[in-house]
């Protein structure tokens, strides 16, 4: 079996201190499933099953699915040390000077929405080595703003800590990315932009799910709704913004196995998506009739509902707005599904299609579409999915 692999890794987080049977009762899933994954009958599990085995074993989900990367470079100032160092300044304790020199708003505006360019294109590597000084920069920037800029400034920097935070959490640097986001969320709270501040409490929320904090996670998302929910003719930011955080509150309810809670919630920010009209992008969020129809899908899978995955799949408008990454982790959900429905090529085709939408750098640092891999193994053996297999990294 691979030394890789989750049935290895619970093995030795379990070590002597559970039995097999204590750690299934412990985490609320069957014994069954625990000697499977260990002997490597199974390659994966439910999102479900695998955070209550993690929280179980006292670890976090990304040691448990082996998803945390370093970016070697050979850059002190790129990668992930140099992105929790701009994070972490202690020039103040050391009566130092910061070296780094305040932008002007317009080129902190462009840096900001560049890095978000290469978020949603799935440009993880990338982000590692504009993300530390731009941090620096924009701290720098606040520290000087006066009267009127101070507002736009503090915007600035909390949409770059954001950003800063969501990249970490795709490289499994969960600790980090929560330091980064409760910063966005301090920056924001000295703004003037409550759709801003809302929107990144939404993406605390988001993390908080990735977690594994469910409850956490939709609480905060639907407070954050709450405090959000129009009343009349609003823009349609708002809108978006308020639905968006419907429905990552719906997401935190599937993940609860609150299934009804979680349709609901759908139907509700499938309301106001209808009264769009359109797939949007506001405050780096996208919200629409495409995101009701991917979270759905996540909703179900997550809940292993796979049927109703499917079927819910089919209704992804044909022109979707979803940006690259989002629609390339549609495609690994709905290959999920497809898999354990038994339709094997079909879901190979999807994480064909998931890699080409998503590209080499974004799936080089997921870890769904390796354990989907790995139980299509078991069925297929042929060339197009071995070569698949090797090219992300699953021995065949």
């Amino acid at each position: 079996m691979d030394d890789s692999s989750i049935g290895v890794r619970i093995r030795r987080f379990r070590g002597k201190a559970l039995t097999q049977r204590q750690l299934a009762d412990q985490a609320g899933v069957s014994v069954d499933l625990v000697r499977k994954l260990e002997q490597g009958g199974r390659q994966t599990a439910s999102i479900a099953s695998l955070q209550k085995l993690a929280r179980a074993l006292d670890v976090d989900i990304s040691d448990l699915v082996g998803k945390r990367h370093g970016i070697p470079s050979g850059n002190p100032d790129a990668g992930i040390v140099a992105i929790r160092r701009a994070l972490t300044p202690v020039d103040d304790l050391l009566g130092e000077v910061p070296e780094e020199e305040a932008v002007s708003l317009d080129d902190g505006r462009r840096a900001v929405d560049y890095a978000w360019g290469a978020y949603w294109a799935g440009r993880y590597e990338l982000l590692t080595t504009i993300l530390p000084a731009n941090l620096t920069q924009l701290r720098a920037t606040v520290h000087a703003a006066r009267n009127g800029s101070v507002a736009p400034a503090n915007e600035l920097l909390a949409r770059m800590c954001w950003v800063t935070g969501c990249t970490l959490v795709h490289l499994g640097q969960t600790d980090p990315a929560f330091l980064a986001i409760r910063q966005a969320l301090t920056a924001a709270e000295r703004g003037n932009d409550p759709l801003l501040l809302a929107t990144i409490r939404g993406s605390v929320a988001w993390q908080l799910l990735v977690q594994g904090r469910y409850d956490e996670s939709r609480r905060v998302a639907l407070r954050a709704a709450t405090e959000l929910e129009p009343a009349g003719e609003v823009p349609h930011a708002h809108l978006s913004a308020y639905g968006s955080l419907v429905l990552q509150g719906a997401t935190a309810s599937g993940r609860a196995q609150d299934v009804p809670e979680a349709l609901s919630l759908i139907e509700a920010a499938g309301e106001v998506a209808l009264r769009i009209g359109a797939d949007r992008q506001d405050y780096e969020t996208y919200f629409g009739p495409s995101q009701v129809v991917m979270q759905t899908v996540d909703v179900n899978v997550s809940s292993e509902r796979y049927s109703e995955a499917l079927a819910a799949a089919k209704e992804m408008p044909p022109n979707s707005g979803l940006p690259q990454a989002s629609r390339a982790r549609h495609l690994a959900d709905t290959a999920v599904a497809l898999t354990r429905t038994g339709q094997h090529q079909r879901a190979l085709d999807a994480l064909l299609n998931a890699e080409r939408v998503g590209g080499v750098d974004w799936i080089k640092y997921q870890s769904l579409p390796r354990h989907i891999v790995s139980e299509l193994l078991d069925h297929d053996r042929r060339v197009p999915l071995r070569a698949f297999a090797r090219r992300i990294g699953v021995n065949t």
